[in-house]
């Protein structure tokens, strides 16, 4: 039932109505946001699910954030933006560049960016040498360490979900670490008060460092709300 959507992401869609466009985190792809896209998909609107650059069909594109909303827009088009994580922030930056573009806001444990100079600049330097790790140790062995963090203690990974990731090339993977990362990431906090479109934010509630950005990100937008997903740690989505 999943069909092509052309543009310059590999992007796939169902259903008909409204759409919602799904953007997913990094070491994920578009098909880890399937089982909720299904379920709009099935209630009236169109789910489109989008592969980032340097991850699944679009693995060999290299973009940092402002390039990679360039391409999402003009793959994607108006639409409802829901982003877990790398994908919060590539729809923080859709938003910001695009505002026409997006119609409604959902972030799913997403950062606007780090504001201190030098912490930015230590999270830069921590996730290139992350990327050479994962050049060194290849995918297979880096999922198994990124999945142990404490950050994902309460997701289940099933083997299709794991399978899915492991579609990812070390050389796309580590790309996007460098060109995407947090610390590459221009502070977007102050901007945020430009949003003009109703935004909720989301955080696991076990997700201790992201429940205050994202009360923090519904304070500082217009028409923001907040939520805690229940019983839920950073994919929230995926865990409940």
């Amino acid at each position: 039932d999943w069909r092509p959507l052309s543009g310059p992401l590999h992007a796939e869609r169902r259903g008909a109505g409204e759409r919602i466009v799904f953007v997913h985190g990094f070491t994920q792809t578009g098909r880890s946001w399937r089982p909720i896209a299904d379920h709009f998909a099935a209630h009236g609107h169109e789910s489109v699910v989008v592969d980032l650059p340097g991850h699944g069909e679009s693995g060999a594109l290299r973009a940092d954030l402002r390039r990679t909303a360039d391409l999402l827009a003009a793959t994607t088009g108006p639409a409802t933006y829901v982003g877990y994580s790398l994908g919060g922030r590539v729809a923080l930056h859709l938003a910001l560049m695009y505002p026409h573009v997006v119609e409604r806001m959902v972030l799913v444990g997403a950062h606007p960016g780090i504001v201190d100079d030098d912490e930015r600049a230590a999270r830069r330097a921590a996730d290139d040498k992350l990327a050479h790790h994962l050049l060194e140790v290849g995918v297979d062995a880096f999922l198994d360490e990124w999945l142990a963090q404490p950050l994902f203690a309460t997701l289940p990974v099933d083997d299709t979900a794991l399978a899915d990731r492991r579609r990812n090339t070390a050389d796309g993977l580590a790309a996007s670490l460098r060109l995407c990362g947090t610390g590459t990431q221009v502070p977007l906090w102050d901007r945020l008060k430009e949003l003009n479109l109703p935004v909720l934010a989301l955080a696991g509630e076990l997700d201790h460092k992201f429940v205050p950005i994202a009360e923090r990100i519904a304070a500082s937008v217009p028409d923001g709300s907040f939520a805690a997903v229940h019983g839920a740690g950073h994919a929230a989505h995926l865990e409940q």
